[in-house]
């Protein structure tokens, strides 16, 4: 007979070994389990350090008045920017990138809308962008993004919505309080940095920051003089341009130092084209075809790519790679596609147009494969920008060059009046457009196809030529006219601010 006391031992010892066993065999199962999740744990901060798993970061790096081919990853081999070479190498270079005004606020109220400058309500210079366009900045921040302006705004107050900080910027290009906003965002949030040079925006600043040019060393353009005046001229923008390159270096940097890099997408790119006679403002390729280099390692294909991009596209890229929905107010498509296989192809037409800059003026360019139509309404003006006019040293010795009779036909284009209501160009066979074969007969097809692609996008978007526009602000000397005002805007006629269609696209 078994004790009482020992009975109840037993069956407690009994007892202690069931509940052992059934616990090893629950933690036998679960042991993995507990691994994976406890490995997560530990993995946090790296994975947080590292962007696994998050929403990309965004960095748009846009200059001011720097054309696409000053640069040495598009051939010049007579400036030093080393960053933005690195950048190219290591990311996607478009050769065939055009904005839709070589026009400062037109531009960038156009890139932050996704829209055409006459869609904007904001299509001449110094017009503030009006309440209640799109602005996919905007959409980021509402999306949980932390959105930050830097340096130049030019586009108004009704930007402050799309930003939770707005810097005018610091330094002689408004680039040295960058690095200070990187470090200081928050790293709870992805990030989309609007970061605005006025580098390389007349009159030329000099630092340490970037390199002194020779004038003898540098490339002159040959829609240009060249002279001494002209080379210095060139000298002091090159100084600038690679001085954007140098803040360029401190942003990579900083990426690496925050361990960031793989999952932050770079835009380098430029408002318009390089501030001098026959670019700034113009739709030839000198001024409204842009720089472009797309950069982040992993995810960005190491390339180039001669696919067309209209700088309207730019919005709908960034909401995709966000995983946003584009709004259907914004006329521009995606070139997310590009990034990863360089040879597809997202439209075959880009638009862009030529507003009052100080100068009266209503052009209108369409470029499809390799031909440039652009139509001017009115050829019976000169067509001026203020920096073709003799007040800054290349243009003044051009001006002297021409009144002297020593310069070339290529070089005499701000000079004509009146000029060609039409013009077509063969980029490929002349890439400065310098050959106008509107009026050769053996181009009469692609001429009229061309007409008629340019009409349909007016009548889709709603472009207009205004009947009492904008008058010029000031003569050749810089003399302004008393009583200025603003006239009708392109569009206005027809409600284009509200209109949405994006005209043609594929065909």
């Amino acid at each position: 007979m078994i004790h009482k006391k020992s009975y109840k031992s037993i069956q407690s010892q009994k007892m202690k070994k069931y509940v052992f066993s059934y616990l090893m065999q629950k933690v036998t199962i679960w042991l993995p389990l507990i691994i994976i999740i406890s490995l997560i744990f530990l993995l946090l901060p790296f994975c947080k350090d590292s962007g696994f798993n998050k929403s990309p970061n965004f960095i748009l790096f846009i200059t001011d008045d720097i054309s696409w081919n000053d640069l040495g990853c598009y051939g010049n081999n007579a400036i030093r920017t080393p960053n933005i070479d690195r950048l190219a190498a290591e990311g996607l270079v478009f050769e065939n990138a055009y904005l839709t005004a070589s026009s400062c606020s037109p531009s960038r109220c156009s890139i932050i809308t996704g829209r055409y400058p006459h869609n904007t309500g904001a299509p001449e210079l110094h017009l503030p962008l009006p309440e209640g366009q799109v602005m996919f900045p905007q959409l980021l921040r509402e999306s949980g993004y932390y959105t930050l302006l830097s340096g130049k705004n030019h586009m108004g107050q009704e930007v402050m919505k799309a930003f939770d900080t707005i810097s005018p910027g610091r330094g002689l290009g408004c680039e040295e309080d960058w690095i200070d906003l990187m470090m200081n965002r928050p790293k709870d949030k992805p990030f989309f940095f609007w970061f605005a040079s006025i580098d390389a925006h007349r009159d030329w600043q000099f630092d340490d920051k970037a390199p002194f040019y020779e004038a003898e060393d540098v490339n002159v353009p040959p829609m240009l003089f060249d002279g001494p005046e002209t080379r210095a001229d060139l000298a002091g923008y090159y100084h600038e341009i690679s001085r954007t390159d140098h803040y360029l270096g401190e942003i990579l940097n900083e990426l690496k130092n925050q361990g960031i890099e793989n999952n932050t997408y770079i835009i380098y790119m430029s408002d318009n084209g390089r501030p001098f006679p026959r670019c700034k403002t113009r739709l030839y390729d000198s001024g409204i075809k842009t720089p472009f280099i797309v950069w982040c390692p992993g995810k960005v294909t190491q390339s180039k790519t001669t696919s067309l991009i209209s700088t309207i596209d730019i919005a709908p890229t960034i909401l995709e790679l966000a995983g946003l929905e584009k709004n259907p107010e914004i006329q521009g498509v995606s070139f997310a596609d590009i990034l990863i296989s360089p040879n597809e192809i997202t439209r075959d037409v880009i638009f862009a147009e030529h507003n009052w800059h100080v100068y009266q003026n209503h052009e209108r360019m369409v470029r499809y494969k390799n031909w440039v139509y652009i139509r001017n309404a009115w050829p019976d003006r000169q067509n001026l920008c203020f920096e073709s006019t003799a007040h800054f040293p290349a243009g003044h010795e051009l001006w002297e060059a021409y009144d002297k009779g020593m310069t070339q036909p290529h070089q005499e284009d701000v000079f004509l009046k009146p000029r060609p209501s039409e013009e077509l160009y063969n980029i490929l066979q002349d890439p400065y457009q310098f050959r106008n074969l509107a009026d050769e007969s053996q181009y009469r097809e692609i001429l009229d196809s061309l007409r008629t692609i340019l009409d349909f996008w007016e009548d889709e978007t709603g472009d207009t030529v205004p009947l009492n526009p904008t008058p010029d602000r000031e003569d050749l000397d810089r003399n302004q006219y008393p009583g200025f005002e603003r006239g009708e805007m392109p569009g206005e006629g027809r409600n284009a601010q509200n209109i949405n269609r994006p005209g043609p696209v594929r065909f």
